[in-house]
């Protein structure tokens, strides 16, 4: 009796585990067409690119580049050039310094905003507006407001005796990259805000009035309750946020063009002059695909840190 009911039992066991392995044959084939659609529409290019960056030589027709000879010869050049790396450096303190400052900025506000004030909603709105404007008029709005003649910006720090005369803010070797982050920061900054808000929103309140009890300081609140439960979706918007930092062109080209004498020249302006200034499509594409490679760099290192439990 007790080996009949143990057969039936693995019997049982045996449909479910061929029911189970079934649903997942049936998702995967469901998924499937889309997938290979996707891979399609990213791997090509993706194969375009590292093919035209192998081509050396110089073409007005884009036709003819897979004529040219297929050699290192790009990124020989690419890694030998000075304005290069000069754009190197640029990308990483644009990126970098326009991330931490929006962060920051984004933070503090969903803090405020998290607290059970009047009007949030119409805040939470009119946070959003900046994220909507186009970069290119973004970039158009902050040169005028930082017009070194008829700026606003210029205008009140001479009100306020600050300044004694005109500054040209965008045109000074010194600050022309700090005035492109201004802009940036202020793009910036309202998805960041967003999204720790709806993480703050998502922590129990349980674990505040806990930590009351206990006499926790305000410093060891957020350190172990909001930093841990804000810690996996900060990482997800800061990696999104740094990844359109990083490709974007609009911003930058519409306020200084990469000047002065290539101040504000981050590796996206050097892939746009190399390819439509100089129409050397080979190197501009080897810069892409080091972009590529940095792109995904930046993803890995953030999606580890993603993957984090909330609260460990």
């Amino acid at each position: 009796m007790s080996m009949s009911s143990d057969a039936e039992h693995g019997s049982q066991a045996g449909t479910r585990l061929n029911f189970y392995r079934r649903q997942q044959i049936l998702s995967y084939s469901l998924i499937l067409p889309a997938a290979l659609g996707v891979l399609t529409l990213i791997l090509y290019p993706l194969y375009q690119v590292v093919d035209i960056s192998l081509r050396e030589g110089r073409v007005m027709n884009f036709a003819r580049i897979h004529d040219l000879p297929l050699g290192f010869g790009n990124y020989v050049r690419v890694l030998s050039d000075p304005q290069f790396w000069n754009s190197v450096f640029v990308s990483v303190v644009y990126v970098g310094g326009s991330i931490a400052i929006a962060y920051a900025i984004g933070l503090g506000i969903a803090l405020l905003l998290n607290e059970r004030l009047p009007g949030n909603r119409i805040l939470r709105t009119i946070v959003l507006i900046p994220w909507a404007v186009p970069g290119i008029v973004l970039g158009i709005m902050f040169l005028w407001i930082l017009d070194s003649s008829y700026g606003v910006f210029n205008a009140m720090l001479r009100d306020l005796g600050i300044l004694s005369a005109d500054f040209p803010w965008f045109v000074d070797r010194r600050t022309a990259l700090i005035s492109v982050m201004v802009p940036t920061i202020w793009k910036s900054y309202p998805m960041i805000t967003l999204t720790v808000l709806a993480a703050l929103q998502s922590i129990p309140r349980e674990l505040y009035e806990a930590a009351n009890v206990d006499g926790a300081t305000h410093i060891q609140k957020f350190r172990f309750i909001t930093w841990a439960g804000i810690r996996g979706p900060s990482m997800l918007v800061l990696m999104i946020s740094a990844l359109g930092i990083f490709r974007d062109v609009d911003i930058v080209f519409g306020t200084t063009g990469g000047g002065p004498a290539h101040a504000t020249e981050t590796m996206s302006l050097y892939v746009y002059r190399e390819a439509f200034n100089y129409f050397r499509m080979g190197t501009a594409t080897a810069v892409g695909t080091v972009m590529i490679i940095v792109a995904l760099m930046i993803g890995a290192i953030f999606t580890i840190f993603a993957q984090r439990s909330k609260f460990k």
